[in-house]
């Protein structure tokens, strides 16, 4: 998929169970909303279409929810979220260190797991994982971020996976860092066709 603001043109995949979501969308789905008959779920719709509003104004281009079924008849809900800013700096290698070290020094992170990631475009990437602490929110949330830059060395790219679900905390691991080797640069549509990355991403909480 592409994305909708004028950006550096990136291109990704996302697993099954997620759909696209943009402020653009809170008439639709509130409508949904009001079809179910709960006012639990408009409520929530609402707080949840509040923050994509919030999200756009910090250089987040793409939203997407996961929906995917856990026993016993359960859903397991996340957020995923890709940013992309300016580059403080032209080393590609430094931004991406610098950015990770930011991320792992959040006061709102638990213990967070931070390493690099092999890519075959051979772009500098860190993932960083963990639990992290919401005000007002009882429980943590997991969350995976994986960061690497642009070919154009001007841009940062964040990869964000957000879940109350951290009993799936690998799962979602493995997720964010599948969708992060399927970062491109150029139409996939248009150039030759390349063997799909080996990952879990197909098996993960399905």
């Amino acid at each position: 998929m592409t994305l909708q603001k004028p950006v550096p043109p990136v291109w990704f995949r996302l697993p099954p169970g997620f759909h696209d979501v943009r402020p653009s969308d809170r008439a639709a789905l509130n409508a949904v909303a009001e079809a179910l008959g709960s006012a639990d779920a408009q409520q929530e719709l609402s707080q949840l279409m509040d923050g994509l509003e919030e999200l756009s104004g910090q250089n987040v281009v793409h939203t997407a929810i996961g929906l995917h079924p856990e026993e016993p008849g359960g859903i397991s809900t996340s957020l995923f979220s890709l940013t992309v800013r300016p580059a403080e700096q032209p080393n590609p290698r430094l931004t991406v260190a610098r950015a990770a070290l930011a991320i792992a020094r959040s006061p709102h992170w638990t213990n967070p797991v931070r390493r690099f990631v092999d890519l075959s475009s051979g772009l500098p990437c860190c993932l960083v994982s963990g639990t992290i602490s919401v005000p007002a929110v009882e429980h943590g949330l997991f969350q995976a971020r994986a960061a690497t830059v642009h070919p154009d060395g001007r841009h940062l790219l964040v990869l964000d996976l957000t879940s109350a679900s951290t009993q799936h905390a690998d799962a979602y691991t493995d997720i964010i860092e599948a969708v992060a080797h399927t970062v491109v640069f150029s139409d996939p549509v248009q150039g030759p066709q390349t063997a799909a990355v080996a990952s879990r991403i197909m098996e993960v909480l399905l």
